[in-house]
């Protein structure tokens, strides 16, 4: 049977960011199909009751710069905890990514650029022309890319994918979901390597 891995993300997450070599190897260990489905992130918050970083309390604040630096020292990967471009909008990004899946294309170079823009390289990926740099250097036609990004289909695909994902009880991004099964955050691969190692029944709520 077929190993198929729903992935909700955004462009800018610093945990989709950290996790990205992780998962990635994990879903070839396995010969796992990736299918990846970007969403608006406000869209799961409202359903999950999670909140904007700003709006989060102090404690949570400070409990996640603490994550960051312990993810990033065992990942072994950079990590700027204040980045110049962050609080940002990604939605453009984001809808560039669902472009090239509609397109049939692989986006995980994109994808690469994209967060290590944010998280290391101070690039900003609400910019529509850093965006072109990073699609043209993965092979990409990036003016007709990011003109679908424009267009109401693109906009649509990230709509269907947020839906699905509160369907799944995602709560935030990332969300990995294994026959119908969510595992949320970077820090859940271990047991998605292990679901998926076993070949367990899916846990139901």
């Amino acid at each position: 049977m077929a190993k198929v891995i729903d992935y909700y993300f955004i462009c800018s997450s610093p945990f989709a960011y950290l996790g990205h070599p992780a998962f990635h190897d994990l879903a070839a260990k396995h010969g796992a199909e990736i299918r990846y489905k970007p969403i608006a992130i406000f869209g799961v918050w409202e359903k999950s009751g999670s909140v904007p970083l700003g709006q989060r309390t102090p404690v949570r604040q400070r409990y996640r710069r603490i994550e960051l630096q312990r993810i990033a020292d065992i990942r072994g990967l950079p990590l700027n905890l204040e980045p110049k471009f962050f609080p940002v909008d990604s939605s453009l990004a984001d809808r560039c990514a669902a472009v090239l899946v509609e397109q049939g294309k692989d986006p995980s170079g994109y994808l690469w650029h994209a967060h290590q823009g944010v998280w290391t390289n101070e690039e900003n990926i609400a910019d529509a022309d850093q965006l072109a740099i990073w699609l043209t250097a993965e092979g990409h036609d990036a003016q007709a890319v990011l003109a679908a990004a424009q267009e109401s289909q693109a906009a649509a695909i990230i709509a269907k994918n947020t839906q699905e994902a509160t369907e799944v009880d995602a709560i935030g991004a990332p969300v990995y979901v294994l026959n119908g099964e969510p595992f949320w955050g970077q820090d859940r691969l271990d047991y998605l390597d292990h679901a998926l190692s076993t070949g367990r029944a899916p846990f139901r709520a």
